[in-house]
């Protein structure tokens, strides 16, 4: 059984494949934990509160932490009663198991508040969702100051160590490790969205490597603010607790409502990072995607922004889709200044009517175009913001995110509507409906280009007010969720002025999301390693285009670095020669023989760019026949000379397999060896600079795409 309860003891067994869970009733029936890591052989095996020596356990190790007297580690809960009292004492209820979810009840009877604790047992990817809902079951307003959705306890050893992804605009994803010393580290977003700065992913390692050793790991659901804290004293086991950030953040918990807090996901590995990758990677396919659109291949797109900007038109685009078509692109997607009096970005966002000097008959002409060359159709929109010259603001000033006698500080010339106001969310919803009913429409890029500054709502109580950094996340869900069931044949992709609106909340909605603005194809080498150690590599966009230099790179690098996801074309097409469309239209074909296993494969990562004179990816198929390899040479740490052993993984050992080259009428064998001596001896790739120098090509940027097969 996944979940066991051990009535004498009064202990819960929470067990997946590979990894146990354990907590229980102490003597003074106050919930502790007592274990999380490798699966043991049988129940007896797990520690007790009786296996722990430690200075200070009945203030440590709680279960569900809350802001009380003799409580030493950081909270999940905190509130304020009616009369001033700020303790929280839980006291055990009762227990609900079925289906692999666990719900245990605590109350906090003289003030009737009722937590219920949720344990969601993913078994085959190792993974537990934990989430609480708090209930007022009295007869007066309970003020919540603080709400996390889980405190979790590792081992404290020296050797832990803490890994997250942190950045800014146009360098997100950036993979940091750094010992846990004691005190508290704080990773978190109070920017209004999950923001580039942080993402909320976390794991905890003991000197692991890519393949061997303990990985513990987390990923929050929630796209607002939201804090994670990993604390640690000399004694005791190291805690972490993540939820919903306190910061500027209270919530009036009326009699008989209920507060649902964010999902944690938390896992393990003991299998190293890559099986910890590979599990969340399949988790969020099979769980957390929506399930029509999950395992369907993501369609190559072009979108017209670099070659137009706001100057989009009829005729324009007609051109652009044209050429799009030309390469083999399935989805072509117009991006900003196609409505309102959109000319730059100074005016129009809020006014989403076709802009009738652009597109004189509307957008069918256009559309019908596109889906006459064999493509689907797509648009951008921002519908969370609004420009100052806008009709939308001189007729609703009031809708923007605001304090009275205080600035409306503008950032890329806009304010923020305040979709915590549901006269703000229903206008959403009605012109988004409006523009997918009355246009053919396939795909739509949703974009929030600016953080929340002052994050006043002077239209409700003060006491009120600061409920706004939640219902503002809650009315988004709602206005995605009613859009995918309203219109369930468009796809939906998530972006934030790059990746500032990753998380698995967004991708409950999201069927993809754009990873950052930077499309440098070195850049992005970093930035998607990063990124593939929290999200699935189908749910990454990556483009071709020109940043960073169009005769800087070869366009072959650029399509082999934005291979690594689900590919995108950004550059402006107008712009290539006959041989740039013919290199672009080969590798547009090689992607579409090879991208059932980038997106639905496991990913293996055989290098790290920040390490290594290469980076290179493996992909292979979940019956190990195929596989895939993206190689891109790191050239500030090449040498001249130099000749790369690569060693694959995950094949099957006394299997003959083959490694081919080139699109499917002219691939070429390279070598022939057994699963195990690829593992073991590896291959060579030549990749000396005098190579190039010889054939007059760059000799800074080289890449290949390798194909592996199994051969009967």
């Amino acid at each position: 059984m996944p979940i066991t309860f051990n009535e004498k003891s009064k202990i819960w067994y929470l067990e997946t494949q590979n990894m146990g869970y354990i907590f229980g009733l102490d003597n003074l029936e106050k919930l502790k934990n007592y274990y999380w890591g490798p699966k043991l052989p049988r129940l007896e095996d797990y520690p007790t509160d009786k296996d722990y020596i430690v200075t200070d356990r009945y203030s440590w190790n709680h279960e569900f932490s809350t802001r009380s007297e003799n409580n030493h580690v950081e909270h999940c809960l905190k509130v304020e009663y009616f009369d001033g009292v700020r303790d929280v004492i839980l006291n055990y209820e009762n227990y609900i198991n079925e289906d692999n979810l666990l719900i245990v009840s605590l109350i906090d009877a003289y003030y009737g508040l009722r937590v219920r604790l949720f344990y969601q047992l993913i078994e085959e990817y190792d993974i537990i969702e934990r989430w609480i809902e708090v209930e007022n079951s009295s007869l007066k307003p309970i003020k919540i100051e603080d709400i996390k959705s889980a405190s979790v306890y590792l081992e404290n050893e020296k050797t832990a160590r803490l890994n997250y992804l942190c950045g800014m605009w146009a360098n997100e994803f950036c993979l940091r490790s750094e010992e846990i010393n004691e005190g508290k580290k704080v990773l978190e977003s109070r920017v209004g969205n999950t923001g580039p700065y942080l993402n909320p992913y976390f794991s905890i390692d003991y000197e692991a490597k890519e393949d061997k050793g303990r990985v513990y790991f987390g990923l929050l659901g929630w796209s607002g603010n939201w804090k994670i804290v990993v604390q640690k004293r000399i004694y005791e086991r190291i805690a972490i607790v993540a939820g919903i950030n306190d910061w500027d953040f209270t919530y009036l918990l009326e009699p008989s409502q209920s507060f649902i807090t964010p999902k944690l996901m938390i896992g393990f590995s003991n299998e190293g990072f890559s099986k910890a990758s590979q599990n969340l990677h399949h988790y969020q396919l099979d769980y957390i995607l929506p399930q029509d659109k999950a395992h369907k291949l993501r369609k190559v797109l072009y979108n017209s922004w670099e070659a137009t900007t706001f100057n989009v038109n009829e005729e324009n685009q007609k051109q652009l889709a044209q050429k799009a078509a030309q390469i083999g692109v399935e989805l072509f997607v117009v991006d900003d200044g196609w409505f309102g009096k959109r000319n730059s970005d100074k005016a129009g966002l809020g006014d989403w009517y076709v802009n009738p000097e652009k597109f004189p008959k509307g957008l069918k002409p256009l559309i019908d175009y596109v889906k006459s060359l064999g493509m689907d159709f797509g648009i951008w929109v921002e519908p969370e913001m609004v420009n100052p010259d806008s009709d939308l603001y001189r007729n609703h000033p009031d809708w923007v995110i605001n304090f009275p006698n205080r600035p409306r500080t503008e950032q890329r010339n806009q304010l923020i509507l305040n979709l915590a106001r549901e006269d703000v969310k229903e206008y959403i919803k009605e012109f988004m409906d409006k523009l997918l009913t009355e246009n053919n429409i396939d795909f739509i890029k949703w974009d929030m280009n600016r953080h929340i500054f002052e994050s006043g709502w002077p239209e409700v109580e003060p006491n009120k007010q600061r409920e706004i950094w939640v219902r503002y996340v809650w009315n988004l869900y709602d206005i995605w969720n009613y859009l995918r069931k309203k219109h369930p044949h468009v796809t939906f992709e998530s972006c934030s002025s790059g990746g500032g609106r990753v998380d698995l909340g967004i991708l409950r909605y999201a069927d993809q999301v754009w990873t950052s603005d930077n499309t440098d194809p070195f850049d992005r080498l970093e930035i998607q390693e990063g990124f593939s150690y929290a999200y699935a590599p189908k749910i990454m966009m990556a483009w071709v285009t020109d940043w960073g230099g169009k005769d800087k790179y070869p366009l072959e690098y650029r399509f082999h670095s934005a291979m690594m996801g689900s590919l995108g074309i950004g550059a402006d097409l107008n712009k290539f020669t006959p041989d740039d469309f013919a290199i672009a239209k080969k590798q547009v074909q090689l992607y579409k023989e090879i991208r059932d296993i980038v997106q639905e494969g496991f990913q293996y990562r055989l290098s790290s760019v920040n390490k290594e004179r290469y980076f290179a990816v493996q992909y292979l198929t979940k019956d190990k026949n195929e596989g895939v390899i993206i190689y891109l040479r790191n050239p500030r740490k090449f040498g001249l000379f130099d000749r790369v052993n690569i060693k694959l993984k995950g094949l099957e050992d006394n299997y003959l397999y083959g490694i081919y080259e080139g699109i499917k009428d002219e691939e070429k064998e390279i070598i022939q060896l057994t699963g195990k001596a690829f593992k073991e001896r590896g291959f060579i790739i030549e990749d000396s600079y005098l190579d190039f120098f010889y054939n007059g090509k760059s000799p800074l940027f080289y890449s290949r795409i390798l194909k592996v097969k199994k051969i009967d």
